[in-house]
């Protein structure tokens, strides 16, 4: 056990394109402002409006993972003076991990990054520094993954179609 341990919050997003990370500075906490003011003003209203990350800008559909900062309905407000087209509170369903498609590129990033941490030796292996550069190298890694983000993307359909056929319980995803 690692008393007072600190948390690594990251934030990720991607398109068929690219991956957009964010990791939180120390001592800032996952607010509402905090999400509105650095993640979606700073970072991805202008990684959307970017045609290098997207096939088309005014085709881009944000989806989130109904946090309580995404659904706030200044938030909701925000991504509709932006222009940017989401999935708002009234059709994403309210605890919908089998169509969350981040879910699987969260997995692939801890599994990676635990990986180098249990190759990490004596003081590494529990430094916080030494977690952030791996997760870090992970995120860079796959920033242009577009095979592994086309194939999540495209999973949309049968995903739904799952979720349909099992009455809205749990699925294979």
């Amino acid at each position: 056990m690692v008393k007072n341990q600190s948390c690594i919050g990251i934030f990720i997003m991607f398109t068929c394109k690219r991956l957009l990370w964010v990791i939180k500075d120390k001592g800032e906490s996952w607010t509402g402002e905090y999400f509105r003011d650095i993640i979606l003003t700073q970072n991805v209203f202008p990684f959307l409006k970017n045609e290098d990350n997207v096939i088309d800008p005014d085709e881009v559909i944000f989806v989130h993972d109904k946090t309580p900062c995404m659904r706030a309905n200044k938030t909701q407000h925000l991504l509709q003076d932006n222009c940017v087209k989401f999935w708002g509170n009234d059709i994403w369903p309210g605890n919908s991990p089998d169509l969350n498609v981040a879910e699987r590129i969260e997995s692939i990033i801890k599994n990676e990054v635990e990986k180098k941490m249990l190759s990490e030796t004596g003081y590494n292996r529990y430094h916080e520094d030494t977690l952030k550069m791996h997760i870090e190298n992970v995120l860079t890694s796959m920033e242009e993954d577009t095979e592994l983000f086309e194939t999540l993307l495209c999973s949309y359909p049968s995903r739904l179609r799952a979720v349909k056929n099992a009455n809205g319980r749990h699925t294979d995803y």
